[in-house]
């Protein structure tokens, strides 16, 4: 973990992932390919909430490109032998040390952190928050989101950062966004996806199973449903995200900034001598992965594939947000992860993204509270923060 403290103000302060520009400030996303790299300006999210009289108390740490479970494999990495794996940003909420953070949602390890920390984080719509000024790797599905204590704080820092931003091609024409923690969802209905509650151990069934008693004691219809699309999202997601990981991260080549390799006798070598002592095992491992998807043989049987399953889940989970307010899933399988080999690296991440796929898969919003996970239909942000807000009103 890595971040300066700041003058706190009335507002009070704001950390950001390693994934968002800060003017000035080493910005490496994790990885020894970047180090050394300050950029000469700050992500629109960040210029917003200095302009709205908030401080910002620094960065956090981040695994390489935010590729992997929780932050692990970071090349600035802090963890112990034997420590359990915990998100730099989501602890940093949980202590108070900082009144909320912003991440990178990518493939899922911001919600992954939230869970495991018992803070929340909401990934919004796609196109709602500003990617300008992100270290962008999977530009279709990626999401600037926020962690904080609780669904007030969230919407709070949420309304200051959503809008409109003529920098960011992606971004979507609203000049503001509404987040209502007090919408009325006392009879809203909620579905928990057996497959996916299958999947998760016992702990974490047990929140799970806790926090539809808690929306059912609100007047919420809790039932379950039988689907195998979160499957079939998650190997269409890592493929795109691969592939879309595999061209941005070609341009960290040892020549303009960042790392640069001391062994080499030409172009070709400076080139791939700096990438490959610059990248750690599972950026290489997405690079391979995303370059044979898009190759000539490869691309009509994977990439295009995986585009047009990206519309089929867009429109099951369309027709599902027709009937239900929200789907409750885990965010992941448990409620701890203990530390592992960069080499089993790329497998776990895929079989814990399941849980994470389909919002960045869709662009649909995702919150993590309470150590499980609600999905929202697009520009349902205001139906989860209140569904998440009656429960914590429930704990106090």
């Amino acid at each position: 973990m890595k971040y300066y403290r700041a003058k706190i103000n009335d507002k009070g302060t704001i950390a950001v992932d390693d994934m968002v520009l800060l003017k000035d400030n080493l910005s490496t996303a994790g990885s020894h390919i970047l180090e050394g790299y300050k950029p000469l300006f700050s992500a629109e999210a960040v210029e917003r909430l200095e302009k709205n009289g908030y401080e910002i108390s620094g960065k956090t740490n981040v695994g390489e490109f935010s590729l992997d479970l929780v932050g692990e494999f970071s090349y600035y990495n802090e963890f112990e032998d034997g420590e359990t794996l915990k998100g730099s940003a989501a602890e940093l909420v949980a202590k108070g040390e900082v009144k909320a953070a912003l991440g990178v949602d990518m493939n899922g390890s911001t919600r992954r952190a939230a869970a495991l920390s018992d803070v929340a984080f909401l990934k919004p719509t796609y196109g709602t928050v500003s990617r300008y000024g992100i270290i962008s790797c999977a530009a279709s599905g990626e999401q600037l989101g926020v962690y904080a204590k609780d669904a007030d704080t969230i919407a709070e820092v949420m309304t200051v950062i959503a809008g409109n931003d003529k920098k960011d091609g992606t971004s979507l024409p609203d000049v503001s966004y509404l987040y209502d923690t007090n919408a009325d969802v006392n009879s809203a209905k909620v579905c928990i996806v057996k497959e996916l509650y299958d999947l998760a151990d016992d702990a974490t069934k047990a929140k799970l199973y806790n926090y539809a008693e808690s929306l059912k004691a609100q007047g919420v219809e809790v039932t379950e449903i039988s689907t195998d699309i979160f499957s079939k999202a998650n190997t269409a997601w890592q493929i795109l995200m691969c592939a879309e990981t595999c061209n941005n991260v070609s341009r960290y080549d040892g020549v303009k900034y960042g790392y640069r390799s001391e062994n080499y006798r030409n172009i070709d070598e400076l080139y791939v001598n700096s990438r490959t002592e610059g990248f750690n095992f599972l950026t290489k491992a997405v690079i391979l992965y995303g370059s044979d998807v898009l190759s000539k043989s490869r691309y009509a049987d994977c990439y295009d594939k995986a585009l047009k399953v990206r519309r089929v889940v867009a429109d099951f989970m369309k027709e599902l947000f027709s009937t239900y307010s929200a789907v409750l899933i885990p965010a992941c399988s448990k409620t701890e992860y203990a530390q592992y080999d960069i080499k089993d690296a790329f497998t776990k991440v895929y079989e814990e993204s399941v849980f994470t796929a389909v919002p960045n898969l869709i662009g649909t919003p995702a919150l993590a509270t309470g150590g499980v996970q609600l999905l929202g239909d697009h520009f349902a942000e205001s139906t989860l923060l209140s569904l998440s807000k009656i429960v914590e009103r429930k704990g106090e």
